[in-house]
């Protein structure tokens, strides 16, 4: 085989003949094209830059057989001539292997400017300084959507505002936005009420200007003196007081004071307060207000009954008398009137609540009241309910169970009867021997 035979891809079929090194020569060869310049060599000078004319390429001529080298291309002391050997080459050299980086000629670094050391530039990598403000709104919306995790949190919750309250004006801070969301937001008022307790009990920061329990109370003694106008006020300003009086309700129900003598008791400045808020929404028989005042009274009814009950007063006697009347004189919807009529209702049967009742293994439908309590409601033809404590259960139970075979017969007949014809229609049963038989030919050929 040649020995000069060339591999490369496309060797041999140009039809002029390549050149052939003369070892004699030593490096010289006589080359078809200039070799192209190495990229880290110094960027050109304008008038050695070899350019071509906007006709030759118009021409489509090939601008690399075009382009001649020059002479003055490369730096004298590093471009190498025709006659220097490799030793003179590195010799001049200013390149080092030994070099911990290689930077390119003309190459510039890039420092980052040090705004960060600045304390009072605001560089790209500054943060906002988080508030008290912030951190209490997302505590407070955490409780807002997910209030079940109260119990499981709430230490923490406490633990953090400890290390944040420092000073009487970041409590006052604290109690004005707790306020503002139990207020703000109707379902958080039970949430933010028992947050008021347990905050009251562990929040370590007691200013001269009252701790946070005395703080809450009297901010809720600011409302409570503009009661006179809030109830008279246009439809945003009577919502709002609507808020607050709930809240106040779920704040009675849930603070307690504690007492050197025995347990924790309920806040009395709130018991007074509740009273006259009532008598407050009653005396403006409006619907918003009624409907405000039965919110609150099932909401604390039970409770201001016992408590008025045991110090003699007949507070509450007074209060269903008020509602009584406002059913018969006062100008207010059917709807407003019907709650009013429940709400008397209510009170009648001591709130829902039953004091005697059986112990559970002795319970009985005859000596225990809510035996029935928690089983389903029904619903005659009429719409008449009943539950397994109506003396007709059986009947209208089973009356219940004939309409719905009436309405839902046997699935496997189409005419409701309870027959069930399994015999196939004569073409499907036709069709179904003939693959029978299919099948059965197949197994035979394949053990064949």
């Amino acid at each position: 085989m040649n020995e000069n035979f060339d591999r490369a891809p496309g060797a041999g079929r140009s039809r002029t003949p390549q050149p052939v090194m003369n070892p004699a020569d030593g490096d010289r060869f006589n080359p078809r094209e200039p070799l192209r310049q190495p990229r880290t060599t110094p960027p050109l000078l304008d008038n050695n830059i070899n350019t071509t004319s906007s006709s030759d390429l118009l021409a489509g001529g090939d601008t690399r057989r075009q382009t001649k080298p020059q002479p003055n291309t490369y730096n004298s002391s590093t471009a190498p001539s025709k006659g220097c050997n490799v030793d003179s080459l590195v010799e001049s050299s200013n390149l080092s292997a030994t070099a911990p980086e290689f930077v390119p000629a003309g190459f510039g670094y890039y420092e980052e400017p040090n705004s960060y050391d600045d304390a009072d530039s605001e560089g790209y990598y500054n943060m906002p300084a988080i508030t008290l403000s912030d951190m209490v709104e997302d505590i407070l919306g955490h409780l807002s959507s997910s209030p079940g995790s109260f119990e499981s949190d709430i230490d923490d919750i406490a633990s953090t505002l400890n290390s944040w309250v420092t000073t009487e004006d970041m409590l006052k801070e604290l109690v004005e936005l707790i306020y503002t969301q139990s207020t703000a937001i109707q379902n958080f008022a039970y949430t933010g009420a028992r947050l008021c307790n347990y905050l009251s009990h562990h929040l370590t920061i007691s200013p001269p200007g009252g701790n946070f329990r005395q703080l809450l109370l009297k901010r809720c003694q600011r409302e409570y003196e503009q009661r006179d106008v809030a109830v008279k006020g246009d439809k945003e300003r009577q919502k709002q007081f609507h808020s607050y009086v709930l809240f106040l309700g779920e704040l009675y129900l849930n603070l307690e004071v504690k007492s050197g003598k025995g347990p924790p008791t309920r806040a009395v400045i709130l018991l007074a307060a509740l009273r006259e808020l009532m008598n407050c929404l009653l005396s403006n028989p409006v619907d918003a207000n009624l409907i405000c005042a039965v919110k609150l009274l099932k909401l604390t009814g039970s409770v201001l009954e016992d408590v008025w009950k045991e110090s003699g007063k007949p507070h509450m006697e007074e209060l269903i008398q008020r509602i009584e009347t406002v059913v018969l004189d006062a100008d207010c919807s059917r709807d407003v009137r019907q709650m009013l009529l429940k709400l008397v209702e209510l009170r009648s049967s001591n709130w829902g609540r039953v004091l005697a009742a059986a112990a559970v293994s002795n319970a009985t439908p005859d000596n225990d009241p809510n035996y029935f309590m928690n089983e389903p409601t029904f619903y005659t033809a009429d719409g008449t309910p009943f539950t397994a404590a109506d003396p007709e259960y059986s009947e209208k139970y089973q009356e219940i169970l004939d309409r719905e075979d009436d309405y839902f017969p046997d699935p496997y007949d189409e005419n409701g009867d309870d027959s069930y014809d399994d015999e196939m229609d004569p073409e499907i049963e036709e069709a179904f021997e003939s693959f029978c038989l299919d099948a059965e030919k197949k197994r035979h050929m394949q053990k064949k």
